[in-house]
């Protein structure tokens, strides 16, 4: 799979329109950690982050939540529809998200030193929510000794470690009094929210609550931390204004259609198109062209690829890193669990409608009483769970596969999905990935190998 790589040039241009802070002449990788500015390295963090997880992270994540899978015409991701990825096959992610990662540090690393208590926050939030993709897929990185620029073989944190120092870190943040920040204000440099910081301390917040709920299985002691959040995402937490020219538009359109030159390879999986299809859901036309889908893995299959459905992408397509949906069904959710669950089935309700309404549609009749998608009020918590997680996989379509995978992995939902025709792991499903090669070689403290079939800690 090849490399998306973001042009920092054309992505400032393209966002920061005639604003002076910006310094399109500069590559903030070629400056000392010490001297660039905070408005040369915010975009290319941002940028990177998006770039990471929309392009590999979210073909990956999209085939194991079974949105898509490999065409019978082509060969580009059979290793990932039959479950072979190992140590070997891709290293691209995990570099390209350490590095954004590595601009995002130097900025809180200066912010903190400045007292800039807005980019710290934004660093914060940013460093937590890639930290927290990395530690979901590979249960332990490094992220203590990951600060320190001098240090080539940084220690590896477990998964809960990770866990408990990203919710430190986010207090941390959260703590600082904003109104007396010092030194410059992010603007047109903000990708995300154009300096709002009321809607970055929103996006710590609710990626607390996604943190804290992801671990409810493994652990009772997150009660408390949840039910006491508030002031949550009530907007998209995204990247978007991507237009359609090459490394400018979204990396997952950028990956799969621009760089491979074709618009066929990914095909509609049974599962999801099924789904939707029994539900006479609207949505199913916004997802998938006309045809009919391909059984998850069938690459082998001998049907006409003529008449099988094409997945529908856009290069135009925001990379969301926290949707303003599934804001609301991380809050239905913890509304259930560490509540009273009064508000549960309206935060499920506004979260349905938010999805339908992201593709021009009107979901109303389908929350409504007897519709395909009604709460269920009167049902088990498992029931009221399942329904929200079910939800929370279809409106993570086309590239946040990667989180609804993960929720797959810790509630066991939605329950509909099939081992792939050609899986190669036993008929067990992939839980993770492996250390990449890279990593292996170069840092003498990685972990030993474990297979992509063993769960991560906070699924056990």
């Amino acid at each position: 799979m090849k490399k998306i790589i973001y042009s920092l040039l054309s992505l400032l241009i393209l966002f920061s329109s005639c604003d002076d802070q910006l310094d399109i002449n500069r590559d903030p990788d070629l400056l000392s950690p010490e001297g660039v500015e905070f408005a040369t390295q915010l975009p290319a963090g941002i940028a990177g982050i998006a770039g990471a997880q929309g392009a590999e992270f979210a073909i990956i994540g999209g085939m194991w939540s079974q949105f898509f899978t490999q065409s019978n015409a082509a060969n580009q991701y059979r290793t990932i529809d039959a479950y072979q990825i190992g140590s070997t096959n891709f290293n691209g992610p995990w570099a390209n998200m350490f590095d954004a990662l590595g601009d995002i540090r130097n900025i809180k690393r200066n912010a903190l030193i400045q007292q800039n208590w807005n980019y710290f926050l934004i660093a914060t939030v940013l460093e937590s929510y890639g930290s927290q993709i990395l530690a979901d897929w590979y249960d332990q990185i490094p992220y203590a000794e990951a600060n320190d620029l001098t240090n080539f073989t940084p220690t590896f944190n477990t998964g809960e470690e990770v866990y408990d120092l990203m919710i430190a870190d986010l207090d941390t943040a959260l703590s600082k009094n904003l109104s007396t920040s010092q030194g410059s204000t992010p603007s047109n440099d903000d990708f995300v929210f154009g300096g709002d910081m009321t809607k970055w301390v929103q996006f710590a917040n609710t990626l607390k609550l996604k943190i804290l709920l992801r671990q409810s299985k493994a652990r009772t002691s997150v009660a408390s931390g949840a039910a006491s959040l508030s002031n949550f995402l009530a907007e998209d937490a995204s990247m978007h204004n991507f237009v359609d020219l090459p490394n400018n538009s979204n990396p997952l359109y950028e990956s799969d259609r621009r760089q491979l030159n074709t618009s066929t390879n990914l095909r509609a999986s049974a599962t999801m198109h099924t789904y939707l299809s029994d539900k006479g859901d609207s949505r199913l036309n916004s997802f998938y062209a006309a045809g009919a889908p391909l059984a998850q893995g069938d690459y082998s299959s001998t049907a006409s690829p003529v008449g099988i459905s094409v997945v529908e992408l856009s290069p135009t397509t925001p990379v969301y890193f926290i949707s303003k949906e599934e804001s609301l069904f991380l809050q239905a959710e913890a509304d259930l669990r560490y509540k009273s669950g009064a508000n549960a089935k309206a935060l499920y309700d506004a979260a349905v409608l938010a999805n339908f309404s992201k593709w021009g549609l009107d979901g109303s009749i389908y929350i409504a009483s007897g519709g395909a998608y009604e709460y269920p009020s009167a049902g088990t918590l498992e029931q009221k769970v399942e329904a929200i997680i079910t939800q929370k996989w279809i409106s993570s379509f086309p590239g946040n596969g990667f989180e609804s995978f993960f929720e797959h992995n810790r509630t066991g939902y939605p329950t509909g999905f099939t081992y792939s025709v050609n899986g190669a792991t036993g008929n067990v499903f992939p839980q993770r990935l492996e250390f990449p090669n890279s990593e292996v070689i170069n840092n003498t403290n990685t972990p030993e190998i474990i297979k992509i079939t063993e769960p991560v800690w906070w699924a056990n």
